[in-house]
């Protein structure tokens, strides 16, 4: 596949440095990555992977219904994407980023304590429904604001590096860290973690954003 022209003009300026070296140039950034990736990647996998284990595991639902549920609630998500992109583009990336941020927060832990207590399958849709519609708010367009924080000759290992540590520290251990938590009777750790987590990244959304389009600085 063929590199954009403005990819390779730069990359001949920045021949003489490696791509590590070049990337510690943008610790700011590097931080920025791991920050607001830290509460996404585990809402993500808190309200996706882990789901259908715990609607069984603490609601006590039946296999067959949770994964129907499930399916319908990832389909719904699935066509959010889009849309919140969309939404994204006519009124910033910050606002977005802040909604996931706030309703993760204070709707977590509720969210997972209800759900822990349904007693109907349309409940349980219209509750992980919010739980997906909330996570959407950074599912969407977190790929694009952490782009744009690197410029481009730094972009894929700026980016790629420090997202793919974080999802595979934090979000790739949730399941184990609520089974853990459901195993000794005190599940209900796992949704302030979570709701710690999720908290963090709002933190980075409020206090490093700027400007209307792009929700975080752009020091590159």
């Amino acid at each position: 596949m063929d590199e954009s022209a403005q990819f390779t003009a730069k990359n001949k300026q920045n021949k003489q440095a490696g791509s590590f070296a070049l990337l510690m140039k943008y610790p700011k950034q590097v931080a920025i990555v791991v920050g607001m990736s830290l509460g996404g990647t585990i809402s993500f996998y808190s309200y996706t992977t882990y789901m259908q284990q715990f609607m069984i595991n603490s609601a006590g639902m039946d296999k067959e219904t949770v994964a129907m549920i499930n399916f319908l609630v990832l389909l719904v998500m699935v066509a959010l994407q889009p849309l919140f992109s969309h939404l994204s583009d006519k009124i910033g990336r910050r606002p977005l980023l802040i909604f996931f941020g706030i309703g993760g927060t204070l709707l977590t832990v509720p969210l997972f304590t209800l759900l822990a207590h349904v007693s109907t399958a349309l409940q349980a849709f219209l509750l992980m429904l919010t739980g997906v519609v909330i996570v959407s708010g950074y599912t969407s367009i977190n790929a694009i604001v952490k782009a744009e924080l690197f410029p481009s000759e730094i972009r894929a290992l700026g980016v790629g590096l420090p997202y793919g540590l974080t999802v595979a520290l934090f979000g790739g251990t949730s399941q184990y860290v609520a089974l853990c938590m459901w195993s000794i009777g005190h599940e209900s750790i796992f949704f302030y973690y979570v709701s710690f987590a999720v908290f963090i990244s709002l933190m980075i959304y409020v206090f490093t954003s700027k400007g209307h389009r792009s929700a975080l600085d752009d020091d590159a």
